[in-house]
């Protein structure tokens, strides 16, 4: 028979081997990066000067940082907004049985196996200003990515692209749920295809754009690959986004405590959105 004290702790043998892993790559890489923020920190990373929260004053006095927060709130925008559409648009066009449909659906599904390096190369390409295809098939001569004009919203568009096949995933396993029945009797009242959309399918779907709004922004506001090999930053600082602010402060500058009070105030943002997103779960998600 097992002691009273053998059951009490079982559970917690049994979850001992992920918190252990959590604890590795997750809360002390977390810990340690709140702890270097009060830091001023040498050219190695390690913590000299104890400084408060004097990092975090000299980023809110720094207009870099805030063009930061504006080019990085603009990017989420551009890429949570027009991935969602082209994910739900390609789930809707896959969601009839038609020869070819597996050819189809992959096609759409292509971009999330793409990494954001190899397509941002790609990209790069086809942006240039004398044999990209882009100028080529719009008979136009702009250098896309060196132009402060143009620049973030690339980016943006390329980084929206590389997030909507998964987009394109979860819609389709939620429009799958979604039973036919409903659209037929909706039929036979007289809707037409706008009301089916408005009235029978977004209400469907709501778990799930819920779940998939959450998860773009996330991922949104991680965004890197693709900055680094197209713009860099540039030009000037208009696709600076906090991201690549943070690296370019800690690899470049080695100012990793600015880049650690930078990377804090992140997880803030991102975790006070989601928070704010729960609260308003219940007035637009229907189970």
């Amino acid at each position: 028979m097992k002691s009273k004290i053998e059951k009490l702790f079982e559970p917690y043998t049994y979850l001992l081997p992920s918190l252990l892993i959590f604890g590795i790559f997750l809360f002390y890489p977390f810990i340690k990066t709140i702890y270097l923020s009060l830091y001023k920190t040498n050219n190695m990373g390690e913590a000299k000067l104890f400084v408060g929260l004097g990092n975090y004053k000299d980023l809110f006095q720094s207009a870099s940082f805030y063009n930061s927060l504006i080019v990085t709130g603009i990017f989420v925008a551009i890429t949570v907004s027009v991935s969602m559409l082209i994910g739900l648009l390609a789930a809707m066009l896959c969601n009839k049985s038609f020869p070819g449909i597996r050819v189809f659906s992959m096609a759409y599904a292509l971009p999330m196996a793409i990494a954001s390096s190899s397509a941002a190369i790609v990209f790069k390409i086809m942006l240039n200003p004398s044999v990209g295809i882009i100028n080529k098939l719009l008979g136009l001569n702009i250098n896309w990515i060196n132009d402060p004009n143009y620049a973030l919203i690339c980016v943006a568009l390329l980084t929206a692209w590389l997030n909507s096949g998964i987009n394109f995933l979860y819609f389709s396993a939620g429009l799958s749920n979604i039973d036919e029945a409903i659209y037929e009797r909706a039929s036979v009242d007289g809707a037409n295809e706008w009301q089916k959309f408005k009235r029978l399918t977004l209400p469907g779907l709501s778990p799930i754009l819920f779940y998939t709004l959450i998860v773009n922004i996330i991922q949104a506001f991680q965004s890197f690959g693709q900055v680094k090999i197209l713009t860099q930053g540039g030009p000037g600082e208009s696709t600076n986004l906090i991201v690549y602010s943070i690296y370019r402060d800690a690899f470049f500058n080695f100012r990793f405590g600015s880049a650690a009070a930078q990377s804090v105030i992140l997880f803030v943002i991102i975790m006070l959105l989601t928070l704010i997103m729960f609260r308003l779960e219940k007035r637009g998600v229907s189970y």
